[in-house]
């Protein structure tokens, strides 16, 4: 599968547009999109996904290794992979550049041409021509013009442009093609998704068969060989509340079990299982919901005679003993973890993490290292009797120095997980 990098010359120059209108450019062209994401994001594949209509893949080498990463853009399906950048194309110790080397995937650089023509061009070729000056290996092919009008405002920016730089299109500043935003990052794409209609207006401004053109295909890794099955049953929770999960992981859980979901926030009874996971999301914003849930109360019953949980940021809220959101409002969670959750206003942690276990858990057994992300507007204030799983070696986790609160048979972490880690498998096995 050939693809491409949308990268930016900054956060906020309007990449997830462009490569939504990427991404609808190519479909109407009538090729296959793959769509996907560097580094670890949750809410704009969603965007992807309500646009694609496939699950977009995480490509991040941290979280996944650089054999891994390249084994689940493989697990994609299409014809052109549209692969969504993070932050400006150089920023970040697993940048956009470190992951488009590593893929060996074309660069589209989006740069904001709201106010600018030939400076547009002068900003491009320093992003060009700095890949070299910082050892990097990529490819930056040319440009989408982003917030640009047409007429003498494109056509200053293409005649700046270099022989080097190939033009792509712009995007033009058209208003509903803004995503709204809260905590944690933009809206979901299941709640406030772009007007397709105004997203295809946008998308007839960018050339597909010069994209199609530009991509190439990684080189495949090694293929790994397929763990057996287990023939348990995982309960996934899934809604609104719980909607952070890789497609890795629920692909990972499926081949190794079957995966049941359910809703807490419709108060859906718990599945007949053998273990449940948690993944993260907005709790806070469904907290009534969920005290009211039969779903929670059962999960504190079953927890209690030994039924295993994994419970990821969310998740983990989601299992304490009470949450109370920025508004001040006090609701009671689970109760299984013994720790009290409080929403603040600024967020909390924000980082690739690195964890060691301080004893065999549902994710890693002793002495493992497991990386991951985490990046929640929460603190959890633990009883003295909190046991952890886990000790920090890069990033915040529960305390500073630990992640993972553990009680019966039950794993709650702020970080978030990537399937390539292993710790899916290693939770499935140890059901």
């Amino acid at each position: 599968m050939k693809g491409f990098v949308i990268a930016g010359t900054a956060s906020g120059v309007g990449k997830t547009v462009a490569t939504l209108a990427a991404i609808r450019a190519l479909s109407a062209a009538g090729y296959t999109v793959q769509p996907a994401k560097a580094g670890p994001d949750f809410i704009d594949p969603s965007h992807h996904a309500a646009v694609a209509g496939r699950a977009s893949r995480t490509l991040d080498p941290w979280l996944c290794g650089e054999s891994g990463m390249a084994r689940n853009y493989y697990r994609g399906e299409g014809e052109v992979c549209v692969v969504e950048g993070m932050m400006g194309l150089y920023d970040g110790d697993t940048s956009t550049a470190r992951i488009a080397e590593r893929l060996d995937l074309p660069v589209v650089l989006v740069c904001d041409a709201s106010a600018g023509m030939e400076s547009v061009a002068a900003s491009a070729l320093g992003f060009q021509e700095y890949a070299s000056y910082a050892g990097h290996d990529i490819d930056v092919a040319g440009i989408v013009a982003g917030r640009a009008h047409g007429g003498r405002h494109e056509r200053g920016i293409r005649e700046a442009l270099p022989d080097s730089l190939a033009y792509f299109g712009r995007v033009p500043p058209t208003e509903g093609l803004e995503i709204p935003e809260r905590h944690l990052g933009l809206h979901m794409g299941g709640e406030a998704p772009i007007d397709l209609s105004t997203l295809d207006e946008a998308a007839a401004h960018l050339d597909s068969e010069a994209l199609a053109e530009v991509a190439r295909a990684p080189p495949r890794p090694d293929p790994v060989e397929p763990s057996p099955a287990t023939g348990k049953r995982v309960a996934v929770a899934r809604d609104s509340a719980f909607c952070f999960r890789y497609p890795a992981t629920i692909e990972r859980l499926q081949e190794r079990g079957e995966v049941v979901p359910f809703s807490p926030v419709r108060g859906d009874a718990l599945p007949d299982c053998d273990g449940v996971y948690l993944p993260g999301g907005y709790p806070e914003l469904y907290a009534g919901a969920l005290a009211e849930s039969s779903a929670l109360e059962t999960l504190a019953e079953r927890a209690g005679e030994g039924l295993p949980v994994f419970g990821e940021c969310g998740g983990m809220m989601a299992l304490s003993e009470s949450l109370t959101t920025v508004e001040d409002e006090s609701y009671r969670m689970a109760g299984v973890l013994p720790a009290d959750i409080e929403m603040r206003e600024r967020y909390q942690a924000l980082d690739h993490v690195e964890l060691r276990a301080r004893e065999d858990t549902l994710s890693a057994r002793a002495g493992q290292s497991l990386r991951g992300h985490e990046f929640h507007y929460s603190s959890a204030e633990v009883g003295s009797d909190a046991r952890f799983a886990f000790d920090v070696e890069r990033g915040n986790g529960i305390d500073g120095e630990h992640d993972g609160l553990i009680e019966y048979d039950v794993l709650g972490t702020y970080a978030h997980v990537h399937a390539e880690s292993g710790a899916f498998d290693r939770f499935c096995e140890a059901l």
